[in-house]
């Protein structure tokens, strides 16, 4: 996984008019500088680096042209590559190849799309999988939360809801606008009334599965930190039950929170 720090913005209105004339304009653009750009470029990197940087240069412009095919295929592939819940095509921050990693995580490839990602493998083992980006822009599809992962004597704090029944790693949703770290402070705070001490926070990674409780294609993005914190432990808010989980307890918990309960258990972070 590749860490990409930003604070994510969603999409703005526009008028439909200025879109049109953007896009007209954007097409003149491309015709009239792209194949000159495209010529200079590989004539660059042909000097300065030889024909791998060639390779680098290619693999780039493919990424580039794929995201456009995301965009401006989107409901044509959405009517043949996916099922009816699945996880849609159109992102302007994603691959075709992204997507289809999703849609083949959660099972909702049609034969057309399955054809396609065999293609793919063929190609690249595990091409679509591989290609997941986890830094995309939030859509309605996706859910970005973060999550504190705090580990004492092999076990792992984790938190459950009033009138829920699973446990969760700590954490919660990212507001407009927000950073990571002003994220997970201001959740922290409000479920367990500790304070997070910022210059400890250290990235774990980055880690998605289909939502609970949601219908199928909803993804839960869980970006994860551990920390140091100050004060005392206490539920508070809507947290009922604070306990201490083991690996075994792995049915206990949400399909994304089992996820990040598989990585620690490999890394030995987290006892049986």
């Amino acid at each position: 996984m590749i860490i990409k720090k930003q604070v994510h913005r969603a999409y703005k209105k526009v008028n439909p008019i200025i879109g049109v004339l953007l896009f007209l304009i954007s097409i003149l653009l491309f015709v009239l500088t792209v194949p000159f750009g495209f010529v200079y470029g590989l004539i660059y990197k042909l000097f300065k680096g030889g024909v791998t940087s060639i390779g680098e240069y290619a693999l780039k412009m493919a990424i580039s042209i794929d995201q456009l095919g995301n965009v401006s295929m989107q409901y044509l592939l959405n009517a043949l590559w996916i099922k009816k819940d699945g996880y849609y095509f159109g992102n302007r921050d994603e691959t075709i190849s992204s997507a289809i990693g999703r849609n083949k995580n959660l099972g909702t490839l049609t034969f057309f799309g399955r054809s396609i990602d065999r293609l793919l493998d063929t190609i690249d083992p595990n091409h679509s999988l591989n290609s997941i980006d986890y830094y995309i822009e939030p859509t309605d599809k996706i859910i970005d939360k973060l999550a504190w992962i705090h580990l004492v004597d092999g076990k792992i704090l984790s938190t459950r809801s009033k009138g829920k029944t699973k446990y969760y790693i700590p954490g919660g949703k990212r507001e407009p606008g927000e950073t990571d770290t002003v994220t997970l402070v201001r959740e922290i705070k409000e479920e367990l009334s500790v304070a997070i001490i910022v210059p400890s926070m250290e990235y774990i990674g980055v880690f998605e599965a289909q939502a609970d409780k949601h219908k199928l294609g909803i993804l839960v993005r869980m970006t994860c930190y551990a920390a140091q914190y100050q004060g005392q432990l206490l539920p508070h808010s809507e947290i009922e039950e604070m306990v201490w989980l083991t690996y075994k307890d792995r049915e206990l918990i949400s399909a994304v929170d089992q996820l990040i309960f598989d990585f620690l258990h490999l890394k030995g972070d987290l006892v049986e």
